[in-house]
């Protein structure tokens, strides 16, 4: 007869015949194998079901930690190029204009490539492209180091852009998956490696490139196989993560992660929240593309001394992104937006007139609070949108580059005509835009919950 799982066959009295020792043997024999067969079956399937739900409400940091790992690397070759500035323009006879120009290559690349790459990764996910895009990070290292003009540079520059492109959207989707919840943690975790990285590079700069001159800028590449290595580690493991998520996701009920707000709400909220990073990333271009300048005009400064307050000013950042984000968790993004933006203001203004003991400490002090501003919006953005995350992320990483940018061009142009020193004078009231955040709905400030949407692995 049939016999269901857990469920052990018993022989019927009447069909017991004690003189046959062979069907007993049989039977008894049955019986057993049945008996082992349904324990190891049960064991798999609580061992799986564990995994499922650690996977489900536990942060997973060797991916987050990886994903880190894989930015820092990434940002540490891009923050390098703005650290590469006053050799470059001293090299090829660069005004200000030009050198914006060198930035506005970099970032502009990466705005306009990275919500394409993100829309097309929202259907069919890419983890494994990120290795690809660092091979282009490699050819644009290479060419920066043997330019014999400036169009090779900006071209190189470029390249290093397109790396960047098409890590931040697949990488931004690793850790949202791999967060259980936690958004702020997660991103907190991951754009540590970013500020790291960007604090690293000018460092790094200063002690190999500075000294050795444009063509010690090969040895990078070193750092840019050591991304590609990483990542294709990550990708693997993210793979698996998946494949648990959505066995998982057959186990229980799902709904649709769909956006609570309607149409014209939801576009006015993504305006404020593109606004409010027009103003932090105008302000922060003021600091990675021309900081350096500032202190060597204003207190005559040495290039490796304006270095190591420009890393002193990044690395501030690693830890005020990884607080901001934790917090985020607990009082809400919009909450966290308005400290990290107003809550600059008066630091900003005060600055400028400022020696240069204060201004190393004010500018360290702005980056702490700023620090955690990004993380906030882009979370922000992606809880309005939740089933549409690469896309958001591209959007907001290729703006953040975009606007950076712009705001460089323009900021080198208006340095030429009025001197950079009063750049920064006008540059400390762009946190008063942080004032837009009152126009944010309230609704999606909470605390961001687990969605699983039906995505492809």
């Amino acid at each position: 007869m049939p016999v269901r799982r857990g469920q052990w066959p018993l022989m019927p009295e009447s069909k017991f015949v004690p003189g046959d020792a062979r069907g007993t043997c049989r039977r008894w024999m049955l019986v057993m194998r049945l008996a082992v067969v349904d324990a190891t079956s049960r064991e798999v399937q609580g061992s799986s079901m564990t995994t499922l739900a650690r996977v489900l409400h536990r942060p997973l940091l060797p991916i987050l930690l990886a994903l880190a790992g894989a930015h820092l690397l990434n940002d540490l070759i891009s923050s390098m190029i703005p650290a590469l500035y006053p050799l470059l323009k001293e090299e090829y006879s660069l005004d200000f204009a030009q050198v914006g120009l060198i930035t506005l290559a970099f970032q502009v690349t990466s705005s306009l490539l990275q919500p394409i790459f993100g829309y097309v990764t929202d259907y069919k996910p890419l983890p494994y492209a990120m290795v690809a895009g660092m091979g282009a990070t490699l050819s644009g290292v290479v060419g920066l180091a043997c330019s014999a003009n400036y169009l090779m540079v900006l071209a190189s520059v470029a390249l290093v852009g397109l790396g960047s492109a098409v890590f931040h959207p697949e990488a931004t989707r690793m850790a949202r998956h791999a967060a259980a919840g936690q958004q702020g943690f997660a991103q907190g975790i991951f754009q540590i490696g970013g500020h790291a990285g960007y604090a690293v590079g000018p460092l790094l700069a200063a002690m190999i490139v500075v000294p050795h001159g444009q063509t010690s800028v090969a040895w990078v590449s070193v750092v840019a196989l050591a991304a590609m290595v990483l990542m294709a580690w990550t990708s693997a493991r993210y793979s698996e993560m998946r494949s648990l998520q959505i066995a998982a996701a057959k186990h229980r009920p799902t709904g649709a992660a769909d956006s609570s707000l309607p149409g014209r709400p939801l576009l006015m909220a993504m305006t404020v929240l593109i606004a409010l990073l027009l103003s932090k990333n105008a302000y922060t271009a003021a600091f990675t593309s021309y900081y350096t300048f500032y202190l060597i005009d204003r207190f005559g400064v040495t290039v490796q001394v304006s270095q190591v307050l420009l890393f002193l000013y990044l690395v501030v950042g690693a830890l005020g992104v990884i607080v901001g984000g934790m917090v985020g968790d607990r009082i809400g993004r919009r909450r966290v937006i308005w400290i990290s933006i107003l809550g600059s203001l008066p630091f900003a203004l005060l600055l400028p007139y400022m020696d240069l003991f204060w201004t190393g400490a004010l500018s360290v002090l702005i980056s702490l609070i700023m620090a955690s501003a990004f993380s906030s919006i882009l979370i922000y953005a992606i809880d309005l949108v939740p089933h549409r995350v690469g896309l958001v992320g591209g959007l907001f990483y290729g703006l953040a580059f975009g606007l950076g940018g712009l705001a460089a061009a323009a900021l080198g142009l208006l340095a030429d005509q009025i001197g950079i020193i009063a750049v920064f004078r006008l540059c400390a009231w762009l946190p008063a835009l942080g004032l837009l955040t009152f126009l944010l709905p309230r609704a999606s400030s909470g605390r961001c919950t687990l969605q699983l949407p039906p995505m492809r692995s």
